[in-house]
């Protein structure tokens, strides 16, 4: 994450035994799922929490998604996951997240996404509400991008 946009620190945890395969390091799935946790408390802080969705009719769905794994995590490691908007557009919010090992600041993955925001009934994008558009845009700071 080279950007100065903004990050927020979204996620803060420990690898357990039970996350580990049978190499003795964190599996890919336990990456995916720290990364979900993030986007979450990401999403809180733009509005989009779970109470706006269903009072709403509206969802978040991940149509893209780049994980780079560069460092192992074993057992006993603590991590955190900063995460930044790269991008919003009206139905759109592109992201990136950092996975950090604690005890010595070493990036041990990344994880791009794109997501888009949906009407669950018509089961289709749909434009971000003004207010949750406009907190996205200033957490881009200088890099929104076109509404388009």
């Amino acid at each position: 994450m080279t950007d100065e946009s903004p990050q927020v620190l979204s996620y803060r945890g420990v690898v357990y035994p039970w996350h580990c395969d049978q190499m003795g390091h964190m599996n890919v799935m336990w990456y995916t799922g720290k990364f979900d946790e993030a986007t979450w408390t990401l999403f809180a802080e733009l509005g989009l929490t779970q109470a706006y969705l269903a009072a709403n009719g509206r969802g978040m769905a991940a149509v893209e998604q780049t994980t780079r794994y560069l460092r192992e995590l074993v057992a006993g490691d603590t991590v955190t996951i900063t995460s930044r908007l790269v991008e919003v557009r009206e139905k759109v919010l592109r992201f990136e997240h950092a996975m950090v090992r604690t005890t010595d600041g070493t990036l041990a993955a990344t994880s791009a996404i794109t997501g888009v925001h949906l009407d669950t009934a018509l089961r289709k994008a749909c434009a971000f509400e003004e207010d949750i558009r406009r907190r996205a845009a200033a957490m881009v700071g200088s890099h929104t991008a076109d509404p388009a």
